[in-house]
């Protein structure tokens, strides 16, 4: 691959195309056009059908759609999966497990390094504080929801009767179903969707490679293509401490796919701005994304500094540091668009498009029209106070679970709709399974993690405020997160479980000094998310839906929304591609992979484990390893599974390359491309290289 690509313009290679074929007033605010090419993350229940049919003469039936639906997850620790087998064996990304994975590993087994397979159900290993859901049903509650706002409720009052409303549906459909709820805001207000999931609180870990084969390439390969990486893991979810059960799963293809072909995704994206105003796109590219680089950048620096300081300090912060880079490459590329003039240029067009449409009729004009002006005039305050919340938000897992337990205390004796919304009682099992889990704590990590987050809070706010002389409480940063984590008790579950229990009087005498900054900074914290809920999260909800509403008046609703971290439905065709002029075939194989290792022989990140090597003659090097292709993607489609017209499972997305970057505020064509492992290129390395028998035969059979 070359060292580096000549930069195009972001809009030569993606938005262009797409506008030269639906026109100017299609790409804008609240809700995404009926899209161009292979854009579109759908909604489950409302599969763009007919266009499926005039493209690609395929037939997405109600039944096709159920069993997609009912056999893609959702996993806690962030990604997407699939039920592979009627025993509840998931699919998903090694770099999905990775933090589960690192739970698991310790001096004496160190699966992160080594991989780990598991040859009886026996010997299976519980992840702590895991669950996975499968979403089972839909239902649209938008007049429930907006019935609940009050004639002439200001923004703020109307996103807090919208709040309770919320809760109270979630609880009632939770007591009579026995599902765990979530009402979905959709084209960012302007529906709600109520989505009932079957979970499962016991996961397994049953396979996954060496950490080098998962991440093979590391940050350099990150984001590129060609790829040659095994990021794949399995799981099982179980009931009753035996195998889960399931009516839904998909079925392995072994023949696999070729250029040209049909194929599905069914995952998780986790969040999209494709929809958002010019200004909104100003506040990302001039406040937010700056921001968020700068706390990457000193995070990764910090950890790069850690983990090499040693074999334990890498066993245990590689994999922070893997999430930190990511973050880092993933939003240097979004800000790389958000820079391109001609994408920020064609935006205010697209807007101006819609906003011309509204101010064509009267009518439209009073009920819409100030719509726009009410984004800008939100995000001017959030100028305000965004970086002072941002450096509020401490990346530590003891100050996450300090966190919980001093919420806890103020917010259990509210009635379940007057709480933070992660404390509804709908919610409340998921905090208590993480604030309970038993995981390894690792106090070295957390030594670095505090320095550094200290440490922002003291540059964002300055040395001589009150609120940071109390973080620090007259020391300096390392030297104040030392203190904190060596005298901290809250490594011990149990003693968390204690001061959740003893309630408010326990949590306001408790002297542990985690406790004590988890209340000295969560005044503040509180404090600022009232504001922003109150002045940009409200009016910024009214003023969308407003816009949602001019745009389905003016396109009708054939549109996907931004992407919720629910179920979507994405497509597209296995298509090759260009890098540096250079044109590259769909699919890489495990020969592909030798080669590379071989051209750079030396680095850790490209060095092959032992049994790689052992087996080399025993595996068919022809066979596919990874592929690309033209589906609609965004962080939390990792893990997803990639299915054929006959839905059966062909591949796992993992990545996507460059052209992807842009992928939160627009839909890349061109030569964007998500990237998957191959379905065979997992039977062939668990078959010859892991001499995995038994798995194997449950994923071809399905048993």
């Amino acid at each position: 691959m070359p060292a580096a690509r000549p930069r195009r313009s972001v809009l030569s290679r993606s938005i262009a195309p797409w506008l030269a074929s639906v026109g100017l007033a299609m790409g804008v605010s609240a809700a995404a056009p009926v899209a161009s090419g292979d854009e579109g993350m759908w909604l489950v229940n409302q599969p763009p059908k007919e266009m499926l049919r005039e493209r690609y003469a395929f037939e997405a039936t109600d039944a096709w759609m159920t069993h997609q639906q009912r056999s893609a997850c959702r996993l806690s620790s962030g990604g997407s999966g699939s039920l592979v087998s009627a025993n509840g064996l998931v699919l998903t990304n090694h770099h999905v497990a990775r933090g589960l994975i690192a739970q698991l590993t310790t001096e004496d087994r160190n699966l992160l390094r080594d991989g780990f397979l598991a040859r009886a159900h026996d010997e299976e290993l519980r992840c702590q504080g895991a669950s996975i859901d499968v979403l089972m049903e839909i239902e649209d509650v938008t007049e429930l929801v907006n019935a609940a706002v009050p004639e002439g409720a200001t923004p703020g009052e109307a996103n807090a009767a919208r709040r309770r409303m919320i809760a109270e549906i979630e609880e009632a459909y939770k007591a009579r179903t026995g599902m765990e709820s979530q009402v979905v805001t959709l084209y960012q207000g302007a529906r709600y969707h109520l989505y009932g999931y079957k979970r499962y609180t016991d996961v397994r870990l049953v396979w996954a490679p060496e950490g080098v084969m998962g991440h093979f390439g590391g940050d350099v390969d990150n984001f590129e293509y060609p790829r040659y990486s095994l990021d794949a893991a399995f799981l099982r979810v179980y009931e009753d401490d035996k195998p889960a059960q399931v009516e839904h799963h998909l079925t392995w293809s072994e023949d696999g796919l070729e250029e040209g072909d049909l194929v599905f995704v069914f995952g998780h994206p986790g969040s999209t701005r494709r929809l958002n105003t010019f200004e909104h796109l100003r506040f990302i590219r001039d406040v937010e994304l700056p921001q968020r680089l700068n706390e990457n950048w000193r995070m990764e620096s910090k950890l790069r500094e850690f983990v090499s300081r040693g074999e334990d300090n890498r066993r245990v912060g590689s994999s922070s540091l893997m999430g930190v880079q990511n973050g880092r490459k993933f939003r240097t590329g979004m800000l790389e668009g958000l820079l391109d003039p001609e994408l920020m240029s064609r935006k205010r067009e697209q807007e101006a498009a819609l906003r011309a449409f509204v101010r064509e009729d009267a009518d439209r004009r009073a009920a819409w029209g100030d719509a726009w002006q009410q984004v800008a005039d939100a995000r001017q305050v959030y100028r305000e106070f965004y970086h002072r919340q941002r450096a509020l938000s401490i990346w530590s897992d003891l100050y996450a679970h300090a966190l919980h337990v001093v919420r806890l205390s103020e917010e259990l004796p509210k009635e379940s709709g007057a709480r933070l919304s992660e404390y509804r009682d709908t919610n409340l099992e998921s905090v208590y399974r993480r604030l309970y889990a038993e995981t390894p704590i690792h106090e070295n990590l957390e030594i670095e993690r505090l320095t550094a987050a200290l440490s922002y809070l003291a540059e964002s706010m300055g040395g001589d405020d009150p609120l940071v002389r109390r973080a620090l409480g007259g020391k300096p940063p390392r030297a104040r997160a030392r203190e904190l984590v060596e005298n901290t008790r809250l490594f011990d579950a149990e003693i968390r479980r204690d001061l959740v229990e003893g309630g408010a009087d326990a949590v306001a005498s408790s002297d542990d000094p985690i406790i004590e900054l988890a209340r000295a900074l969560d005044a503040e914290d509180r404090w600022l998310r009232e504001w922003y809920e109150n002045e940009v999260e409200g009016p910024e909800r009214e003023a969308y839906a407003k816009i949602a509403e001019a745009q389905f008046e003016m396109l009708g609703e054939n549109q996907y929304p931004d992407a919720t971290f629910t179920l979507r439905m994405t497509f597209g065709t296995v298509e090759g591609v260009t890098v540096g002029g250079e044109p590259f075939p769909a699919i890489t194989d495990y020969a592909g992979m030798y080669a590379r290792a071989e051209a750079r022989e030396g680095e850790a990140d490209f060095t092959l484990p032992q049994r790689w090597l052992d087996k080399r003659e025993a595996l068919d090097e022809s066979a596919a390893l990874n592929f690309v292709s033209t589906v609609d993607l965004i962080g939390g489609n990792s893990g997803s599974p990639v299915v054929n017209r006959e839905g059966e499972l062909v591949g796992l997305i993992f990545d996507g390359n460059l052209d992807f970057l842009a992928t939160d505020f627009i839909y890349p064509g061109g030569e964007g491309r998500g990237v998957a492992v191959d379905a065979r290129g997992i039977l062939e390395a668990l078959r010859s290289v892991y001499e995995a028998e038994e798995l194997v035969a449950e994923l071809v059979g399905g048993e």
